[in-house]
């Protein structure tokens, strides 16, 4: 069995091969470090036409998801994973959405906890509010911007996770080291050859002093963040030692 699992509510399950088929997602999906299920609403219509939308009552454009489709997919997953852990199971259900709170890595590490989790990935103008007030637990977003559907959020908020993941990463420090980890974004990173575009690869780097070289990416960090994400200083506490490298030029 998994280490975590998402259920994953789409009309396009075909778009989460990227999740799938590629990358460290799909190292770990097939480590079974974590799994992933579609369900397409379409499967719980009752009518011929498998109807999964309507007109929104008071006007306006575009069409809304209806809810009763996408509530007997979410019971469908309960009794799933219930009969799976042979104990009654409610995961955590998250609406992808704009109208949620911003994805963060302090986000991840509280989304970890769950265990389980099933991703409502709605299309059109939304879902009818009053599933979403009865079934779902929170809804996050991903980014002040609209996109088509919810299915690149949720392909969004499963790397984030399953990265964090034991397992996950060939070395165990990535995710350590990763920007936002400590609340600062990475420092710079430098590879072969020593010398690009007459460029050379800081000394520091190569000199074999771990304590030095340790010190010089917290500095880069530090000044990283304030150039770029000012912002992510401001909320934090500097240390003395932080403070006296951020002055430094």
């Amino acid at each position: 069995m998994a280490n975590f699992k998402f259920d994953v509510i789409t009309l396009f399950p075909e778009m989460f091969e990227a999740i799938i088929k590629y990358g460290i997602t799909s190292r770990a999906l097939h480590n079974k470090i974590f799994s992933l299920q579609c369900w397409n609403p379409r499967d719980f219509t009752t009518d011929n036409h498998k109807t999964i939308d309507d007109r929104p009552y008071g006007g306006g454009p575009g069409m809304l998801m209806l809810a009763e489709p996408l509530e007997k997919a979410i019971e469908a997953i309960n009794f799933a994973n219930s009969q799976e852990a042979k104990e009654k199971v409610e995961s955590w259900v998250i609406h992808l959405s704009p109208a949620g709170k911003s994805l963060t890595h302090e986000k991840v590490m509280q989304l970890l906890q769950k265990q389980s989790l099933v991703l409502l990935t709605s299309r059109y103008e939304g879902v009818d509010q009053r599933l979403i007030d009865t079934y779902v637990d929170e809804e996050i977003s991903i980014g002040d911007y609209v996109l088509s559907g919810g299915e690149i959020p949720a392909m969004a908020l499963i790397d984030a996770i399953v990265r964090q993941l034991p397992g996950c990463l060939g070395d165990g420090d990535s995710a350590i080291e990763d920007s936002f980890v400590d609340g600062l974004l990475d420092c710079p990173h430098y590879t072969r050859p020593v010398e690009y575009k007459s460029v050379k690869v800081p000394e520091v780097l190569m000199s074999g002093n771990h304590a030095k070289i340790k010190q010089w990416r917290l500095k880069m960090s530090l000044h990283r963040t304030r150039d770029k994400r000012p912002d992510l200083l401001a909320a934090r506490l500097l240390t003395k030692e932080e403070a006296r490298l951020l002055q430094e030029d």
